[in-house]
């Protein structure tokens, strides 16, 4: 079970997080879908030599290099999850769930038949109710 942890972040920290947190999820499958792939054709390349100019070497220090951006977005994305209960109202949970999911403001505008200063003062209640 995961511990209550106070999370400090600013509002536009925060709202960068969001705005990312669509893609960030897909580059998570991606990265971790290449890493398994990957790992069958090594086999077939050449044995390493230990050099940097070396291909496995290099293949090593890229996987190394994403599995450290992997964590980093973990890390972000739970940060968000574990605020996500501070958030009241439906209008709110239903932008905020749009925009976890990647739509964009004008996109949720139309659908939820508001306007562009409407949809960014919840985007701001949001911000403001998840710090």
């Amino acid at each position: 079970m995961l511990k209550e942890r106070t999370l400090n972040f600013t509002l536009n920290a925060l709202d960068a997080i969001i705005t990312d947190y669509h893609w960030m999820v897909n580059a998570i499958k991606e990265m971790c879908a290449e890493m398994v792939v990957g790992a069958k054709t090594e086999a077939a390349l050449s044995k390493a030599v230990g050099s940097v100019g070396d291909p496995i070497m290099q293949e090593v220090i890229r996987r190394s290099k994403n599995i450290k951006r992997v964590a980093e977005y973990e890390r972000k994305l739970l940060e968000v999850q574990m605020l996500l209960d501070r958030v009241t109202g439906e209008r709110e949970m239903q932008v905020l769930n749009w925009m976890l999911v990647g739509h964009s403001m004008r996109w949720i505008g139309k659908k939820m038949r508001l306007t562009h200063t409407q949809i960014q003062n919840i985007k701001e209640n949001i911000l403001k109710q998840m710090i």
